[in-house]
Protein backbone atom coordinates (compact mmCIF):
# COMPACT_ATOMS: atom_id res chain seq x y z
CA UNK A 1 0.00 0.00 0.00
CA UNK A 2 2.88 2.28 0.47
CA UNK A 3 3.68 2.56 -3.25
CA UNK A 4 0.33 3.81 -4.10
CA UNK A 5 -0.44 7.30 -3.05
CA UNK A 6 -3.93 8.08 -2.09
CA UNK A 7 -5.51 10.41 -4.59
CA UNK A 8 -7.56 13.18 -3.17
CA UNK A 9 -11.22 13.15 -4.07
CA UNK A 10 -12.10 15.52 -6.90
CA UNK A 11 -14.45 18.31 -6.07
CA UNK A 12 -17.87 18.43 -7.69
CA UNK A 13 -16.86 21.47 -9.72
CA UNK A 14 -13.78 19.68 -11.06
CA UNK A 15 -15.92 16.73 -12.17
CA UNK A 16 -18.52 19.02 -13.72
CA UNK A 17 -15.96 21.13 -15.60
CA UNK A 18 -15.14 18.53 -18.30
CA UNK A 19 -18.84 17.81 -18.74
CA UNK A 20 -19.56 21.51 -19.15
CA UNK A 21 -16.77 21.81 -21.70
CA UNK A 22 -18.24 18.86 -23.63
CA UNK A 23 -21.73 20.37 -23.58
CA UNK A 24 -20.31 23.74 -24.59
CA UNK A 25 -18.33 22.18 -27.44
CA UNK A 26 -21.42 20.27 -28.62
CA UNK A 27 -23.51 23.45 -28.51
CA UNK A 28 -20.86 25.34 -30.45
CA UNK A 29 -20.70 22.59 -33.08
CA UNK A 30 -24.50 22.54 -33.35
CA UNK A 31 -24.59 26.33 -33.62
CA UNK A 32 -21.94 26.22 -36.36
CA UNK A 33 -23.88 23.55 -38.25
CA UNK A 34 -27.08 25.58 -37.97
CA UNK A 35 -25.30 28.74 -39.09
CA UNK A 36 -23.81 26.90 -42.07
CA UNK A 37 -27.19 25.41 -42.96
CA UNK A 38 -28.84 28.83 -42.67
CA UNK A 39 -26.13 30.37 -44.84
CA UNK A 40 -26.52 27.63 -47.45
CA UNK A 41 -30.31 28.03 -47.45
CA UNK A 42 -29.96 31.79 -47.87
CA UNK A 43 -27.54 31.31 -50.77
CA UNK A 44 -29.90 28.82 -52.43
CA UNK A 45 -32.85 31.20 -51.99
CA UNK A 46 -30.80 34.04 -53.46
CA UNK A 47 -29.92 31.86 -56.45
CA UNK A 48 -33.60 30.96 -56.96
CA UNK A 49 -34.60 34.62 -56.69
CA UNK A 50 -31.94 35.63 -59.20
CA UNK A 51 -33.03 32.87 -61.61
CA UNK A 52 -36.67 33.95 -61.30
CA UNK A 53 -35.73 37.58 -61.90
CA UNK A 54 -33.68 36.60 -64.94
CA UNK A 55 -36.57 34.53 -66.31
CA UNK A 56 -38.98 37.42 -65.76
CA UNK A 57 -36.61 39.84 -67.49
CA UNK A 58 -36.27 37.41 -70.40
CA UNK A 59 -40.06 37.09 -70.72
CA UNK A 60 -40.48 40.87 -70.56
CA UNK A 61 -37.82 41.33 -73.24
CA UNK A 62 -39.52 38.71 -75.41
CA UNK A 63 -42.91 40.34 -74.85
CA UNK A 64 -41.51 43.71 -75.87
CA UNK A 65 -39.97 42.21 -79.01
CA UNK A 66 -43.16 40.41 -80.11
CA UNK A 67 -44.80 42.07 -83.12
CA UNK A 68 -48.14 43.74 -82.50
CA UNK A 69 -49.94 41.39 -84.87
CA UNK A 70 -48.65 38.34 -82.97
CA UNK A 71 -49.96 39.80 -79.71
CA UNK A 72 -53.32 40.50 -81.35
CA UNK A 73 -53.50 36.91 -82.61
CA UNK A 74 -52.82 35.66 -79.09
CA UNK A 75 -55.62 37.82 -77.68
CA UNK A 76 -58.04 36.49 -80.32
CA UNK A 77 -56.90 32.93 -79.63
CA UNK A 78 -57.66 33.35 -75.95
CA UNK A 79 -61.13 34.66 -76.77
CA UNK A 80 -61.93 31.79 -79.14
CA UNK A 81 -60.63 29.21 -76.69
CA UNK A 82 -62.37 30.61 -73.60
CA UNK A 83 -65.66 31.83 -75.04
CA UNK A 84 -66.28 29.28 -77.78
CA UNK A 85 -64.39 26.30 -76.30
CA UNK A 86 -62.59 25.75 -79.57
CA UNK A 87 -59.80 23.22 -80.03
CA UNK A 88 -56.23 24.27 -80.64
CA UNK A 89 -56.53 23.31 -84.33
CA UNK A 90 -59.88 25.08 -84.54
CA UNK A 91 -58.42 28.26 -83.07
CA UNK A 92 -55.47 28.14 -85.48
CA UNK A 93 -57.81 27.66 -88.45
CA UNK A 94 -60.03 30.53 -87.31
CA UNK A 95 -57.02 32.81 -86.89
CA UNK A 96 -55.63 32.05 -90.35
CA UNK A 97 -58.86 31.74 -92.33
CA UNK A 98 -59.55 34.38 -94.94
CA UNK A 99 -63.16 34.14 -93.74
CA UNK A 100 -62.06 34.46 -90.12
CA UNK A 101 -59.34 36.66 -88.69
CA UNK A 102 -56.92 36.36 -91.63
CA UNK A 103 -53.78 36.56 -89.47
CA UNK A 104 -50.47 35.51 -91.02
CA UNK A 105 -49.57 31.90 -90.22
CA UNK A 106 -46.59 33.06 -88.15
CA UNK A 107 -48.83 35.18 -85.93
CA UNK A 108 -51.34 32.36 -85.52
CA UNK A 109 -48.58 29.90 -84.67
CA UNK A 110 -47.18 32.33 -82.11
CA UNK A 111 -50.64 32.49 -80.53
CA UNK A 112 -50.98 28.70 -80.42
CA UNK A 113 -47.48 28.29 -78.99
CA UNK A 114 -48.05 30.88 -76.26
CA UNK A 115 -51.63 30.40 -75.16
CA UNK A 116 -52.03 28.86 -71.71
CA UNK A 117 -55.27 26.95 -71.86
CA UNK A 118 -56.76 23.62 -70.75
CA UNK A 119 -57.80 22.07 -74.06
CA UNK A 120 -59.25 18.99 -72.34
CA UNK A 121 -61.66 21.19 -70.41
CA UNK A 122 -62.66 22.93 -73.64
CA UNK A 123 -63.35 19.52 -75.22
CA UNK A 124 -65.42 18.53 -72.18
CA UNK A 125 -67.49 21.73 -72.34
CA UNK A 126 -68.07 21.21 -76.06
CA UNK A 127 -69.03 17.57 -75.43
CA UNK A 128 -71.50 18.64 -72.73
CA UNK A 129 -73.11 21.02 -75.20
CA UNK A 130 -73.53 18.21 -77.76
CA UNK A 131 -74.87 15.83 -75.11
CA UNK A 132 -77.36 18.30 -73.63
CA UNK A 133 -78.59 20.25 -76.65
CA UNK A 134 -78.43 17.55 -79.31
CA UNK A 135 -78.81 14.37 -77.22
CA UNK A 136 -75.88 12.79 -79.07
CA UNK A 137 -74.37 9.42 -78.14
CA UNK A 138 -70.87 9.23 -76.70
CA UNK A 139 -69.61 7.75 -79.97
CA UNK A 140 -71.17 10.53 -82.04
CA UNK A 141 -69.77 13.15 -79.67
CA UNK A 142 -66.29 11.63 -79.92
CA UNK A 143 -66.52 11.62 -83.72
CA UNK A 144 -67.70 15.24 -83.77
CA UNK A 145 -64.93 16.34 -81.42
CA UNK A 146 -62.17 14.66 -83.47
CA UNK A 147 -63.50 15.23 -86.98
CA UNK A 148 -61.51 17.40 -89.39
CA UNK A 149 -64.90 18.79 -90.42
CA UNK A 150 -65.98 19.19 -86.81
CA UNK A 151 -64.19 20.47 -83.74
CA UNK A 152 -60.68 19.11 -84.45
CA UNK A 153 -59.81 18.16 -80.88
CA UNK A 154 -57.08 15.58 -80.42
CA UNK A 155 -58.11 11.98 -79.74
CA UNK A 156 -56.75 12.31 -76.21
CA UNK A 157 -58.82 15.44 -75.56
CA UNK A 158 -61.95 13.82 -77.00
CA UNK A 159 -61.46 10.64 -74.95
CA UNK A 160 -61.10 12.75 -71.82
CA UNK A 161 -64.26 14.70 -72.69
CA UNK A 162 -66.42 11.64 -73.35
CA UNK A 163 -65.08 9.84 -70.27
CA UNK A 164 -65.98 12.81 -68.06
CA UNK A 165 -69.49 13.52 -69.35
CA UNK A 166 -72.13 13.43 -66.62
Amino acid sequence: MGDKEAKPNATASEVAAPKAETVSTEQTAAEKEKAEADKKAAEEQKARDEAAAAELAKKEAEANSVPREHKAALEKAITYAEVMNMSKAGVYDQLTSEYGENFPKEAAQYAIDNIEFDWKQAALKKAQTYAESMSMSDSAIYDQLTSDYGEKFTKEEAKYAVANLK
